[in-house]
C-alpha cells in the first residue's frame, strides 16, 4: 500500500480507471439488458469525465476519511495487514459507490426532479454489490500487484527502514 503522498496519488491515478472502467460498463449493461461489444466502446465515451470525478473524489476526501474509519475497525499494530488492506477497501466502496453513483443518476439518468431520487437509490443499490465485490477480489489485487512491480524497490527500501 502506499506509504508517501507521490504513491498515494499514482495508485490512485491506477485504481481509478481499473474500477471506473469496469463499474461504468456494468452500468451501460443493466440499462441495455445485456453485455456486447458496444458496451465496452460505449464506456470509453464516459470514462474521462467519470474517472476525473472519482479522483478528485477519493484522492482529495474519500481516501483520508475511509482510512479514518477503518482504523476505528482494525489497528495496524494487532491486526493482520490483508485484513486492514481488505477493511480498508471495503469502507471506500462504501463510501465511493453512494456518491459516484449520484453522479452517474444527474450525468446520465437525470429526466426529472421528481424521479431524481429514486433513481439514484435504485443505481447505488445495484451498484454496490458489484463495486465491493470487484474491489475486493479482481481491482484491489490487480492495481495492488502493478503498485508492487512499479515501486518495487522503494518499497523495499521503505520496508527496511521500518525493521
Amino acid at each position: 500500500m502506499p506509504q508517501t503522498k507521490f504513491q498515494d496519488f499514482i495508485y490512485t491515478v491506477i485504481m481509478v480507471p481499473v474500477m471506473v472502467y469496469a463499474m461504468v460498463c456494468y452500468n451501460i449493461a443493466l440499462d441495455r439488458g445485456a453485455l456486447s461489444n458496444f458496451v465496452f466502446r460505449a464506456a470509453l465515451s464516459e470514462l474521462p469525465l467519470m474517472c476525473l470525478i472519482a479522483f478528485v473524489l477519493e484522492f482529495f476526501l474519500i481516501g483520508r476519511v475511509a482510512q479514518k474509519l477503518a482504523f476505528r475497525l482494525v489497528r495496524p499494530e494487532r491486526d493482520a495487514p490483508v485484513l486492514i488492506t481488505t477493511t480498508i477497501s471495503a469502507v471506500i466502496v462504501c463510501l465511493m459507490c453512494p456518491l459516484m453513483s449520484l453522479a452517474a443518476s444527474l450525468l446520465f439518468h437525470f429526466s426529472s426532479w421528481r424521479e431524481a431520487f429514486a433513481r439514484w437509490v435504485q443505481i447505488w443499490f445495484c451498484n454496490f454489490p458489484m463495486a465491493l465485490l470487484y474491489q475486493l477480489f479482481f481491482a484491489g489485487p490487480l492495481v495492488r500487484f502493478l503498485f508492487r512491480l512499479l515501486f518495487k524497490k522503494q518499497l523495499a527500501r521503505q520496508n527496511q527502514k521500518a525493521e
